[in-house]
C-alpha cells in the first residue's frame, strides 16, 4: 500500500507579524540596554541571568512550533 502525503500549502505573512520576530527584537533590544547601562544587573543575582536565558530559548523554541505560516515579502 501507497501512503500519499498531503501538504498543506498557506499564505505567507508579513515579516511585522511574526511573533518570533518580535519576541526576539524585544529581547535583543533589553539585552542592548543592559550591556550599555546596566540597569537590570545591580538589581538582581547572576543565577537569574541563567534562568533568563534559559527562558527566553524555550520561549523562542515554543514560538517555532506553533509557528504554522512562513514569512514572505
Amino acid at each position: 500500500m501507497t501512503e500519499i502525503n498531503t501538504v498543506q500549502v498557506t499564505e505567507k505573512k508579513p515579516w511585522y507579524k511574526s511573533k518570533t520576530i518580535w519576541f526576539n527584537t524585544v529581547v535583543a533590544m533589553l539585552a542592548t540596554l543592559e550591556a550599555t547601562a546596566h540597569v537590570i544587573q545591580p538589581y538582581v543575582s547572576g543565577n537569574v541571568f541563567a534562568y533568563g536565558m534559559l527562558i527566553l530559548t524555550m520561549g523562542n523554541a515554543g514560538l517555532r512550533i506553533i509557528t504554522t505560516q512562513g514569512i514572505g515579502k
